[in-house]
């Protein structure tokens, strides 16, 4: 299926939904009926995923660049009127929450600028490849504010509390090699093999037992939040539940067998 939103492009094809952020002109800029397309989306595509329809989501932007995060040109954000604190509880604290809930892997396909905003909702997929132009920017003090929708989470805990802080307050761009280096990014790949690399990844991933990816997520958000013997717990009950699907089943009839197991993400 391939669905054209005003702000977000949709293409759904076996298994996995490519989501692209379709405003090339303002580098994926969000504005707000950019984030309550992605919003309706995601929230359309957890159903599907709930059912096994759709097992991976790939998440990148149109043209140049990935997002450079909230497009200040966005009425939503005129100066002295709003408040921001309102805006991200409305408008990208919900979509940041979606992602890190979603009951799929996404990965993010970073094919240029991930910044400020931009960088938060790279830093909430699962997975980030980047191509080798790509670049991540915590842009946030040069317009005097503080990192949002997610980054000053995300960012101590990828890169340690030194290098959160030198980013966030120096706000200097990271090429996608450095990115790779401190933590933020799983792989880079030159420019021409971005989509084909994370095209191949989400196709792999679709065949696997997403169940216990959705599940293992679960237990990665509370994961720095618990203390041991809380985060044990934590895991045997995740544990309890995967060990009622079907693809455990399938996984042990399949290793015992001797053959490739076939998941069907239930």
């Amino acid at each position: 299926m391939n669905e054209t939103a005003r702000t977000l492009l949709v293409d759904e094809a076996g298994g996995v939904a490519t989501l692209t952020l379709n405003r090339p002109q303002v580098l994926n800029a969000a504005d707000t009926a950019t984030l309550g397309d992605l919003r309706e989306q995601l929230n359309r595509l957890a159903e599907a995923a709930n059912r096994g329809d759709i097992r991976a989501v790939i998440l990148t932007g149109a043209g140049r660049g990935f997002c450079t995060g909230a497009d200040l040109a966005d009425p939503a954000l005129a100066i002295g009127v709003s408040d921001l604190g309102e805006h991200l509880r409305h408008a990208f604290n919900p979509v940041i929450e979606q992602m890190r809930a979603f009951p799929a892997p996404i990965i993010a396909a970073v094919n240029g600028p991930a910044a400020g905003a931009g960088m938060s909702l790279a830093l909430a997929c699962d997975i980030v490849i980047a191509a080798r132009s790509a670049s991540f920017l915590q842009a946030f003090t040069r317009i005097g504010l503080i990192p949002d929708a997610g980054s000053t989470y995300f960012l101590p805990r990828l890169v340690g509390e030194s290098r959160a802080r030198a980013l966030a307050i120096l706000a200097d761009k990271l090429s996608a090699e450095d990115a790779e280096r401190m933590g933020l990014v799983w792989q880079v790949v030159d420019d021409a093999e971005l989509m084909p690399t994370v095209q191949a990844m989400a196709s792999r991933l679709a065949t696997q037992p997403t169940r216990a990816f959705a599940l293992t997520k679960a237990a990665m958000n509370t994961s720095l939040n618990h203390g041991l013997m809380e985060q044990l717990e934590r895991e045997a009950r995740l544990q309890s539940e995967a060990g009622r699907t079907a693809d455990f089943k399938e996984g042990v009839a399949a290793f015992i067998g001797k053959r490739k197991p076939v998941f069907t993400g239930h």
